[in-house]
């Protein structure tokens, strides 16, 4: 008979509550009847025990228990340390477990649900989102880290990529990689369109051309919707030897994105982005005191935002002077309004903001 000073004997083997429990009943000396008069409980259910066709609950392991005086936590480790090796050597099962351990896993790596519902991915199963995954990944494994080294303007600049921040920036680079640029890269044409696109920038539907005309010089330009909670507004990487920009249109008003694009630029032209270094980065009006590549290429941003300089505001800013210096630049009043919101000369919340121009639409028009 089982004995154990704790009462709580473990099984050697996978043995089944029915096995053990027979030859218990034999050292006994008890039949199935004995044993089921003991237990006040029909001769089926002990004969569908002994069989392993019924599973113990709690009160029947402890009616067994008190029995034969082992405890109801012994025959429930037992039955489950069975079942438990049945599903180790049941392929069908195993098979099953597999795939939740690789869902598991793409839910760890990547928000796949967001990516399906973008088009971005389109596997059905997870060997397929796997395959897929590992593509715009760039990796041999899930469990090896993408080669994203990361300069990026975040809550915490010293963190990884977030989930959806690493999502956002192989999704430019998938898109990127579909239809590289026309023509070989070239800086000084890169810098020569730079320092047009204020002036060329003057409605929403001015925006639809960018990737065509970035195209001629060399760059491929994206979009990819911002990921929620991603917080970034754009990023900067080379693909194959050419520069590519990727826009999230957060913000969507037309002089956050102007200065987003022309803050990317500014990195690429001051070759902060080069080999296997990007930048991904959020350009939030709160963000934290920026890096020296940061302040550079604000500064260049701004530069080339306005070629021949900025005028001094005046010590009151009104309606009138923002669009007289709006026509004397050449470029939207928004861009204006946003440059003397950069400044702090005007409230983030003015009014003279109102109604200003949204880029979305013509950023969807992007291929």
């Amino acid at each position: 008979m089982i004995r154990s000073a704790a009462n709580d004997a473990r099984p050697s083997g996978q043995r089944s509550v029915g096995q053990v429990l027979g030859k218990e009943l034999d050292a006994r000396g008890w039949s199935q009847a004995d044993f089921a008069t003991v237990l006040d409980r029909p001769l089926q259910f002990v004969n569908e025990i002994l069989k392993d066709k019924k599973e113990l609950t709690r009160a029947s392991a402890a009616q067994v228990g008190a029995a034969l005086g082992i405890s109801p936590e012994f025959w429930l480790q037992l039955q489950d340390a069975y079942e438990l090796s049945k599903q180790s050597n049941d392929a069908q099962v195993q098979t099953r477990l597999d795939e939740v351990r690789l869902r598991a896993k793409l839910k760890e790596v990547a928000p796949i649900e967001l990516l399906k519902k973008r088009g971005i991915l389109a596997g059905s199963t997870p060997q397929e989102l796997e395959i897929e995954l590992l593509e715009m990944y760039e990796t041999p494994s899930l469990d090896v880290e993408p080669a994203f080294a990361a300069a990026a303007r975040r809550a915490d600049k010293h963190e990884d990529l977030s989930v959806l921040q690493r999502a956002w920036f192989a999704s430019v680079r998938k898109q990127a990689r579909r239809q590289p640029p026309t023509v070989t890269y070239s800086k000084k044409e890169l810098r020569r369109l730079a320092r047009t696109l204020s002036r060329m920038l003057r409605t929403a539907k001015d925006f639809e051309t960018l990737p065509e005309r970035f195209s001629e010089v060399g760059v491929r330009l994206v979009y990819i919707e911002a990921f929620p909670s991603a917080k970034i507004d754009g990023g900067a990487m080379f693909i194959d030897g050419y520069p590519v920009i990727g826009l999230s249109g957060r913000g969507k008003r037309l002089d956050k994105i102007l200065f987003t694009l022309l803050h990317e630029i500014a990195h690429i032209l001051l070759e902060h982005v080069a080999g296997e270094s990007y930048i991904v980065e959020d350009l939030d009006e709160a963000r934290p005191a920026p890096s020296q590549k940061e302040l550079e290429a604000d500064k260049e941003a701004g530069d080339l935002k306005f070629p021949e300089g900025f005028p001094k505001p005046p010590a009151r800013l009104s309606g009138p002077w923002v669009q007289q210096t709006a026509a004397d630049l050449g470029v939207a009043p928004i861009v204006v309004i946003g440059h003397l919101q950069y400044l702090h000369r005007l409230d983030w919340r003015t009014t003279l903001a109102k109604n200003a121009p949204a880029v979305g639409h013509a950023l969807e028009s992007w291929s």
